[in-house]
This record gives structure tokens, sequence and C-alpha cells, in this order.
């Protein structure tokens, strides 16, 4: 299944050529401006992880990875191909001994089969993954939101540089981002779903970070599905800017603060989830093996989309497309790599 949505008299300023160019712009300024404001080393990062050590984002818990068999000690062993690498991070910061305040960023490549294709979603996921050592004390939501402000600084800068490189260059984003929980959403826009609610508070502010996702609302539902056992439910959120050539809130990031093994034993009880505990990377957590933590992802062909004003994620990066999506797109002028 695929949605398409072409907007109305579509026609990107950039051609073939000029888009791939500024792709690599885009990617080079902006994670050397991250990787400079967090003081981030770049890492080799894996692409498949063995699935009995838990390692692997779980996302909502229902996704399947892509998985295949390897010979291990003649028998086989079972290896998933990564969703994210929410949970690699914090045992690689260990591993490395890197100290607090310093942290790491990796190019992160994925396959989500499961996903639904539209403008915004592909099965080919490509985003930076990064994760900073911190301590007890800076596991508020001040520090989150001081994290969060430093990471959009650095897509300000990154706008400013396409804004003196390319003719006629439009502005996206506010000088400031908006900041909101959940349940605010929802007190806020009680007869709207959740996209509806982030739709239509970033179509006011522009660019907002809204926080408290995975746990129960007062309505008893959910603003979103977050896994258990990375991010702390009350120390997280989403970034998310206002794409005015989709006509729609466009998530550019997903991330938080790290559970401590008080609350992942919490979020794993309300999850249903706590076989995991059994699972290498829940055992070191739970011995306090691991450092403390935040971090996140930022999606590389999203952030290009959005920046170069195009209609689909597929005008950004190389996929699989549906044959009505490629036929559709190329009547309207939408020309995928």
């Amino acid at each position: 299944m695929s949605k398409l949505y072409i907007p109305k008299g579509y026609q990107s300023s950039l051609d073939l050529a000029q888009t791939q160019y500024f792709i690599k712009e885009i990617k080079e300024v902006f994670q050397y401006t991250l990787a400079r404001s967090l003081d981030l080393l770049r890492v080799s990062a894996p692409m498949f992880v063995r699935t009995t050590t838990g390692i692997n984002d779980n996302l909502s818990g229902v996704e399947k990875p892509v998985s295949f068999k390897v010979k291990e000690n003649n028998s086989e062993a079972n290896v998933e191909i990564v969703h994210s690498l929410a949970k690699w991070k914090r045992f690689a910061l260990g591993r490395y001994k890197i100290p607090t305040y310093k942290g790491i960023y990796a190019d992160m490549n994925a396959i989500r089969a499961f996903e639904e294709f539209d403008n915004t979603h592909s099965i080919y996921v490509d985003q930076w993954d990064w994760e900073r050592v911190i301590l007890e004390k800076d596991r508020t939501e001040d520090y989150l939101k001081e994290t969060v402000n430093t990471i959009y600084e650095a897509l300000l800068h990154l706008e400013e540089h396409l804004r003196i490189k390319i003719n006629d260059y439009k502005k996206l984003l506010p000088e400031r981002i908006s900041f909101i929980k959940s349940q605010e959403l929802e007190d806020m826009y009680p007869n709207l779903s959740p996209e509806e609610r982030e739709k239509a508070y970033a179509k006011e502010k522009g660019a907002i970070f809204v926080m408290q996702i995975g746990d129960t609302l007062k309505s008893g539902t959910r603003h979103g599905d977050r896994s258990p056992d990375y991010d702390d439910w009350k120390l997280n959120g989403d970034l998310i800017v206002w794409n005015p050539i989709l006509d729609d809130a466009l998530e550019l990031s997903s991330m938080g603060i790290r559970v401590t093994p008080e609350i992942l034993m919490e979020q794993l009880t309300k999850s249903n989830s706590l076989d995991r505990v059994h699972q290498d990377y829940h055992k070191k957590l739970l011995n306090n093996e691991l450092p403390l933590t935040i971090g996140g992802g930022i999606g590389q062909s999203r952030l290009c989309m959005f920046f170069l004003q195009k209609a689909h994620i597929g005008e950004v990066q190389v996929s699989i497309w549906p044959q009505e999506v490629m036929d559709e797109c190329e009547e309207n002028g939408i020309i995928l790599l």
C-alpha cells in the first residue's frame, strides 16, 4: 500500500545534479556542526546484530526486523538488520570509555520492511544516531531542552548556509523551537488524534518538540509508541517541523535521556516486556554496567527533503517504490533518484 500526496503545482528548483550536490553539502555541514556542538566522535557502527543480544531497537515492539542466519560454531546464529542504534550506542560508550559530556555518532543504515510507502516513509532508513555520556544530575527536563536547543541551533546554521548557497532560498524555520508535553497537546486538542495534534501545533509554531512520549495519557491512550528499554518516557520527545511543501508536520528527530535500571523495570512492566531482562543488553543495564546517557536519531533523508524543499523522500535517497508510485511521480514532475 502507498499513500502519495502531490502538491499542487510542485516543481523542484533543483535538477538531479544540483540535488545530489546539495545532499552532500547538507550532510557534511550538519554532521560537522552537530559533532562540534555536542562534542561527538564519529564511529563505525553495525548494520546487523545477533538477535540474542537484545541490542536491536524494538521500536514499538511489533515490527519484525529483516533477519538471516550465519554459520557459527558448527551451527547457525540468527542475525537481524538494525532498526536503529538506540541501544548499541550506550553499550559502545561504555566499551570505548567515552568521558562525561562527550559522545559518539554514526551513520545508521537500516531496513524497515514493514513501512507503508508515502511521501516521507521508505523501507530504507538513514539517520545520524548519536549518544552522549551524562551525570545523574543531568536527568532533568531542563537538560533535555538544553540539548534540543543545541541541535536546533545546528539546524538554523544549516538553513543559513543553504540560504547563502541557493538562489531565492525560502527560510523555513522560526528562530526558536517551541516545547510542549504530550499531555498538554491532548488537553489543547482533545478531539484530535496525536498526529493531528502535532500537525495543528507545528503549523502554528513552525518547529516544536513534543515531550513525554510512550506513557499513557489521561484519556487512556498514548501519544505514540516507544520501546520501553532505551528512552525514559518522562524525559524524551520528537523534534517536528512544519513542512509547507507537503502542508504537514514532519518529524526530523526522536531523542531522549535514557532509562536507569529502576525506570527500565518500570517501563518493561507497563509494556508487558519483562521477558527482555534475560537478554545481554538488559542484564548489563540492570547491573549498572552501562553509563548514563542521552541520545537520539536524526533522519538524513528527512533533513535533505525538508531543507531542499522536495515533495518526496525518493527525491533525495535511492530506494524501492511501488510501480504506481513511480508512475504517478513521473506524471507530476517528481523525479525519484
